[in-house]
């Protein structure tokens, strides 16, 4: 039984992620709700590294879509299972995640739905193209 790893689709379910995130936290979507949510001021962003923060984030999410697609290697995997096991991960996993760590450090429900909604949208994409692309 050999492998159904499809790296091309790893690569590109990572670009997808990382390209949804630039919008979902952007002045377009959800910007404002992630500042005010998180505690984080205009200043806060700008004395930010960007450039190490982004490469991280990049490769963090690498990470997420290469482990995404070792859960996907059966050979009957198709986009759709792709999509529910991405949704099932994003949400019964990291939203959930969220959620938990939210409630200690007492965040609004914002800061979950922000967050976790991402992950959800983001996993379902990665698990989307992982699984259909085979």
């Amino acid at each position: 039984m050999g492998s159904h790893l499809n790296l091309w689709a790893v690569l590109v379910a990572t670009l997808a992620a990382f390209l949804i995130g630039g919008l979902w936290y952007s002045p377009f979507l959800f910007a404002g709700a992630w500042q005010r949510a998180s505690g984080l001021t205009a200043a806060d962003l700008a004395a930010q590294n960007r450039g190490r923060i982004f490469s991280l984030a990049f490769v963090l999410t690498l990470v997420m879509a290469v482990n995404l697609a070792m859960f996907l290697d059966a050979p009957g995997t198709t986009f759709v299972w792709g999509a529910a096991a991405g949704f099932l991960a994003g949400f019964g996993w990291v939203a959930l995640s969220f959620g938990v760590v939210g409630l200690f450090e007492s965040r609004p429900l914002s800061y979950v739905l922000v967050n976790g909604g991402y992950m959800v949208v983001a996993f379902v994409v990665m698990g989307a193209i992982i699984g259909g692309w085979r």
